[in-house]
């Protein structure tokens, strides 16, 4: 489950986004003039406590409305198949990178993120895109030996910097703790053209 475009629509997500660390970060990635195109909020688990952390860190305010968010227990939260970022985001040339914000911390047996080393380097298998009969992928998902990829196992605050071409991956949440995460992609505007046939139309 997960609250999408927060970065638009709440202050203290947008605090976050725009800050001056991110802006610096994605500099030093060599970004141009990089813009958000995406941001989730990931639930795996009561979510509660990682919001009012989230507002601790970045607001006085207190969490508003936060009723509507308390039904997420531990042990829920879906599992998210092998793939890569600018399958999604998809820019010539390619420039999509995630960036994943661990609001708790994030354990194998909680749910967290898991990639191939170096798959990054092997370049885009496959787009999803949009067309005339509607979104789909370009070609069939080829299939990945699970003994290849390796946990990203992180502590509460730490952020995580995702190539737009690695593979990655995440299991249900199969312990009684949550795992929540605030996730960000980003991509540049300057020498590159956003697809005209992504899905997501921008």
């Amino acid at each position: 489950m997960s609250f999408v475009a927060l970065h638009d629509i709440d202050p203290v997500f947008k605090k976050f986004s725009f800050s001056e660390e991110l802006s610096n970060l994605l500099k030093s990635l060599d970004y141009k003039r990089p813009v958000i195109i995406q941001s989730m909020y990931i639930f795996k688990g009561v979510v509660e406590l990682a919001l009012y952390n989230v507002h601790a860190l970045y607001s006085s305010e207190s969490v508003s409305n936060v009723e509507e968010f308390l039904f997420q227990q531990p042990g829920i939260g879906g599992e998210v198949v092998p793939h890569q970022d600018n399958s999604f985001l998809y820019t010539e040339p390619t420039t999509c990178t995630g960036l994943w914000l661990a609001l708790e911390d994030a354990t194998i047996l909680n749910g967290c993120i898991w990639a191939i080393p170096g798959s990054h380097k092997d370049g885009l298998v496959r787009r999803f895109m949009r067309d005339e009969e509607g979104v789909h992928f370009d070609r069939p998902s080829p299939s990945y030996d699970q003994k290849d990829f390796v946990p990203i196992e992180v502590k509460a605050g730490s952020l995580v910097v995702i190539h737009g071409d690695l593979i990655h991956q995440s299991f249900e949440n199969q312990s009684s703790k949550s795992r929540h995460a605030y996730s960000l992609h980003t991509v540049d505007t300057v020498g590159c053209k956003w697809a005209p046939d992504n899905w997501l139309v921008n």
